[in-house]
């Protein structure tokens, strides 16, 4: 049994992305629900969000999103999320989705993506977490990211096990198994002695 139950997605709200980024997304969140996992995202219904979120509910999976007052507007709230959190700030939200979330995936996205992208890799750095991190990369989005981790281990600014917390494939199925694979095993219930 999987240690994994839900994943959190960070993605782009962009509606200007190409068809390839957009399919890609579409069949992760279905890839997500067919293993039997619940989606945590932004809860926008637009841009790879959007799409990310339709393919796990076409697919009969689970979907929370979490998202802050002040964005409802912005991002268009995704209207038929399983359940909806509404948090009163940028942070409180990053920290809903991570307490949620077994595992992390970034498909591509702007700003925003690669912010929470950089913070929940950090938390593991840091030892605050232990939950595999990874990236989608969809037509090269990611190379130039890669090519910096390695660049920041060359220099001795990542050491080898940091620079390996970031897992990076160009396939859904091998970026889910070794997210599996990575995550740590759920700890044991504390049963009092009878």
């Amino acid at each position: 049994m999987s240690p994994i139950r839900r994943v959190c997605v960070y993605a782009g709200a962009s509606d200007h992305i190409s068809p390839a980024h957009r399919a890609a997304a579409r069949a992760l969140g279905a890839a997500i629900a067919g293993r039997g996992w619940g989606l945590v995202f932004g809860a926008g219904r637009v841009g790879l969000m959007g799409e990310v979120a339709d393919g796990a509910l076409d697919a009969g999976g689970s979907v929370i999103g979490v998202i802050p007052e002040r964005l409802q507007a912005l991002e268009l709230t995704h209207p038929r999320l399983t359940e909806l959190f509404v948090v009163d700030s940028m942070h409180a939200r990053k920290m809903m989705m991570a307490q949620l979330s077994d595992a992390f995936i970034a498909l591509p996205g702007g700003w925003g993506t690669m912010e929470e992208l950089m913070e929940i890799t950090t938390w593991n750095q840091l030892g605050f977490q232990a939950k595999p991190v990874g990236v989608l990369n969809v037509e090269g989005y990611y190379d130039l990211l890669l090519a910096w981790v390695a660049q920041a281990r060359a220099a001795g600014f990542l050491s080898p096990r940091d620079a390996d917390l970031l897992h990076a494939h160009t396939e859904i199925a091998p970026l889910l198994d070794t997210l599996a694979a990575a995550a740590p095993a759920p700890a044991p219930r504390w049963m009092p002695r009878p």
